[in-house]
C-alpha cells in the first residue's frame, strides 16, 4: 500500500499522543481505585489513554488519506504562540504568590495553560486549539471550588466561542448546555457515583 501522507493529520494525531503521555505522567500521583469504586485518577487514566489510541488511529488514517500539507504560518499565527508559551510560563510561576489556590495540586499549571491558551486564542488560526484547551483547563480549575455544575457550565460556554456560528444561536447553546448539564450528571453522578462537589464551596 503506498503512503499518501495527510500531514495535518499525522501532525494532530502525534499532538493527541503526546497530551495523553503528559497527563498519564502527570496522573500518576493520583490513585486509580478499580472500575467499582473509581479514585481521582480512574477516569483521567481511561480518557489519557482513549486519546492516545485515537491519536494512533488519527497518525494512521494520516499516512494514506493525503496529500494535505500544512498552511504555512502568518506572523501572527508564530506572534500568538510564542506570546502564548510565555504567558503561560509567567502565570504558572508567579500564581502561587497571590494566591493559596495555586500553590496546591496543579492548580498554577492549569492557570498557566488557561492564560497561555487565551492568548493564543488571539490568532484566528489557534483559535478553535486555544479555547478549547483553555475550557478544559478552566474546568479543572473551576471543579474543586465552584463545583461540577458551575465548572461544566464554564467550560461548555468557552468551548462554544470557538465555533462563531454558535455565537448567534443562544437558545442552541443553552439546550446544549441544559442537557449536557443532565447527561453529565446522570453519568458520573448518579451511575458511576464520582464524588465530587455539584455546587460551590465557599
Amino acid at each position: 500500500m503506498k503512503l499518501n501522507i495527510n500531514t495535518k493529520d499525522v501532525v494532530s494525531g502525534a499532538f493527541l499522543i503526546l497530551v495523553a503521555l503528559a497527563g498519564l505522567y502527570l496522573n500518576q500521583d493520583h490513585s486509580l481505585g478499580t472500575a467499582r469504586r473509581m479514585g481521582p485518577g480512574y477516569m483521567p487514566m481511561m480518557v489519557f489513554w482513549l486519546l492516545a489510541g485515537l491519536g494512533a488511529l488519527t497518525v494512521l488514517g494520516g499516512l494514506f488519506s493525503g496529500p494535505d500539507p500544512l498552511e504555512k504560518w502568518t506572523g501572527v499565527d508564530v506572534g500568538s504562540l510564542a506570546a502564548a508559551v510565555a504567558a503561560g510560563v509567567i502565570v504558572w510561576k508567579i500564581s502561587p504568590q497571590f494566591s493559596g489556590f495555586f500553590g496546591t495540586t496543579y492548580n498554577a499549571v492549569g492557570i498557566g495553560i488557561l492564560a497561555g491558551m487565551v492568548v493564543l486564542s488571539f490568532s484566528a488560526g489557534w483559535r478553535f486549539l486555544g479555547l478549547v484547551c483553555a475550557a478544559v483547563a478552566m474546568f479543572g480549575l473551576m471543579l474543586e471550588k465552584f463545583g461540577f455544575f458551575a465548572a461544566l457550565t464554564g467550560t461548555i460556554l468557552i468551548s462554544v466561542l470557538a465555533e462563531p456560528g454558535h455565537r448567534s444561536r443562544p437558545l442552541g447553546v443553552l439546550g446544549l448546555l441544559v442537557f449536557l448539564l443532565a447527561l453529565c450528571w446522570w453519568v458520573f453522578i448518579r451511575e458511576l457515583d464520582i464524588r465530587v462537589n455539584l455546587w460551590p464551596q465557599l
